[in-house]
C-alpha cells in the first residue's frame, strides 16, 4: 500500500462511505462529514430522502445535527465507486428460530466488493459471531471483486456501541474498540477513528477479539437482568416487593445495579444467541447464556398471566375485560419498535380474549401495524380493567394515581407497574410490578 489512507481522507483527497444509515450508521456518517469526505449509503430510497432533507428516519438526531457535514446521501451504488475507506453498519438480526440473520450484512459486503479497489479498506461495525469478519464477510468481498484479501485490501472491526436514547453516552465520548487484519490496518483504522472518538480507541489485538469483546458485553448484560427477572420471579411467590430488595441491597459498595423488566431491542436480546449458535458449531452447547436469554424471552408472557390472574381475583370476567398498555417500543424514549418484547404482553393477554388498546407516543401505529398486526389507538377511554405500564417514557412519568383511576372502569382496577417507577405512588389500585 502506497500513501497512508488516514492521511489521504484527512487531505480530502480520498472518501469514507458508511452502507447503512440506521440509529448506528447515520450518527457515525455525520461525525465523520465534519472532518472528511462522506458518502451516506442505504438501499432505502425513502429514508435516503428523509436525511437529505436533514431529517433523522430513527428519530434520535434533529437537524442541526446534519449542519457543517460533508455529505452524500445516496443509493447509487456509482457514487462508490471513488470511495477508498468503507464503513459497514447494517442490523444483524435473528430469524424465527433464534439463528442469525446474516442476509443484510453479506448483501452489504457483495455491494461493497462490487466497487472494491486495490488500497481500498473495509470495517465491519454489525454485532457478529467471533470469526464471522473472516469467515463470512471477506469471502463475499473476494468473490466480488476478484481481489485478494491482504494482498489488494485491508479489513478491521470496529464494534458499534451507541445505545438509542442516549445522550450521554454518545460516539465521541465511549472509548471504541477497533481491530484490523494486520499492524499497519490496525494503526490507519485506530488513527481513522480517533478523528471521531475524543474518548479514544482500544486497540484490539485480533479481528476476532474485537467481535468476541461486543458479544459478550451485552450477553453479560442479558445475564443480569435475567437474575433479577428470575429473582422478581421468586420474590412475587414469596409477597415480597423486588425493587424494595434492590433498593435495600444496592447499598453494598460492590452490589451490580440492573433490574428486572422486559428485554428487546437489537443487542441484548439479539446477540447472546449470535454467540450460542457459533458455541454449537464448536461443539459447546452453552447453559448458562441459552438459560438467560429462555427466562427473558418468557417475561412478557409472564406479565401478561399475573395481570389476568389480578383481574380474575377483582371478580371480573376475563373475557369481558379490557386492558391499557402503555408504552410499546423496545425501550423508553425511543420510537423504535422492532424486537420489541412488549408484543409478547399483548399477545398472550389476547389469548385469554382480553380486548387490548395500546398506546405510545413516541411509536408509529403504521409501524406497529406493518410489523404486529395490532395499531395503536388515538385517545384511551375511561372503562380499562387493567393498565399496564410496559415502557418508561418520560410522559408518563408525571402522571399520578388520579390520571390512572381516570381510565378505570368505575376508577378501580388492576395497575401494572412492569420496572416499579410507581410503587410508593399508587395507594387505590390493586398494585403489581415486577
Amino acid at each position: 500500500m502506497s500513501e497512508s489512507i488516514y492521511k489521504r481522507l484527512i487531505n480530502k483527497e480520498a472518501k469514507l462511505a458508511v452502507i447503512g444509515l440506521g440509529y448506528v450508521g447515520l450518527p457515525i456518517a455525520l461525525e465523520f462529514a465534519r472532518k472528511i469526505k462522506v458518502i451516506g449509503f442505504d438501499i432505502n430510497q425513502e429514508r435516503v430522502n428523509l436525511m437529505q432533507n436533514k431529517i433523522d428516519p430513527s428519530n434520535e438526531l434533529i437537524a442541526s445535527d446534519f449542519e457543517n457535514c460533508d455529505i452524500n446521501f445516496t443509493t447509487s451504488l456509482e457514487d462508490l465507486k471513488d470511495v477508498n475507506f468503507f464503513i459497514v453498519a447494517v442490523p444483524t438480526p435473528i430469524d424465527g428460530a433464534n439463528l442469525p440473520n446474516l442476509k443484510p450484512l453479506l448483501g452489504a459486503s457483495s455491494t461493497v466488493g462490487k466497487v472494491l479497489k486495490k488500497g481500498d479498506y473495509v470495517v465491519f461495525e454489525s454485532t457478529v459471531y467471533p470469526g464471522c469478519t473472516e469467515e463470512d464477510c471477506i469471502p463475499v468481498l473476494e468473490k466480488e471483486s476478484g481481489l485478494k484479501f491482504q494482498e489488494d485490501f485491508k479489513v478491521g472491526y470496529s464494534p458499534e456501541r451507541i445505545n438509542p436514547g442516549d445522550k450521554e453516552h454518545t460516539l465521541q465520548n465511549v472509548i471504541k474498540v477497533v481491530s484490523g487484519c494486520c499492524d499497519d490496518s490496525l494503526e490507519e483504522i485506530a488513527k481513522t477513528y480517533e478523528l471521531v472518538v475524543g474518548a479514544g480507541v482500544h486497540r484490539a489485538t485480533t479481528i476476532k477479539v474485537a467481535e468476541a469483546a461486543k458479544i459478550i458485553e451485552n450477553t453479560q448484560r442479558d445475564l443480569n437482568i435475567a437474575l433479577m427477572n428470575e429473582l422478581s420471579i421468586i420474590f412475587n411467590k414469596l409477597k415480597i416487593n423486588t425493587f424494595d430488595v434492590l433498593e435495600a441491597a444496592g447499598t453494598k459498595w460492590n452490589f451490580l445495579k440492573f433490574s428486572p423488566g422486559l428485554v428487546g431491542g437489537h443487542c441484548i436480546g439479539v446477540d447472546p444467541y449470535y454467540l450460542t449458535h457459533k458455541a454449537a458449531q464448536a461443539g459447546y452447547h452453552s447453559k448458562v447464556i441459552t438459560s438467560g436469554r429462555y427466562v427473558n424471552d418468557s417475561m412478557g408472557f409472564y406479565i401478561a398471566k399475573q395481570t389476568v390472574k389480578k383481574i380474575i381475583s377483582q371478580g371480573k370476567h376475563i373475557q369481558d375485560s379490557k386492558v391499557l398498555v402503555m408504552g410499546t417500543t423496545f425501550k423508553e424514549d425511543v420510537s423504535d419498535i422492532r424486537n420489541s418484547k412488549v408484543i409478547d404482553v399483548i399477545n398472550e393477554l389476547k389469548s385469554f380474549q382480553v380486548q387490548v388498546d395500546l398506546i405510545d407516543p413516541h411509536a408509529s401505529s403504521k409501524e406497529m401495524e406493518d410489523e404486529y398486526g395490532v395499531g395503536l389507538i388515538n385517545k384511551p377511554g375511561n372503562d380499562y380493567d387493567a393498565i399496564i405500564v410496559a415502557v418508561n417514557h418520560k410522559e408518563y412519568k408525571n402522571m399520578i394515581e388520579k390520571d390512572f383511576t381516570s381510565l378505570m372502569k368505575d376508577g378501580k382496577g388492576v395497575f401494572v407497574d412492569v420496572k416499579g417507577i410507581f410503587r410508593d405512588e399508587i395507594k387505590k389500585l390493586e398494585y403489581w410490578s415486577l
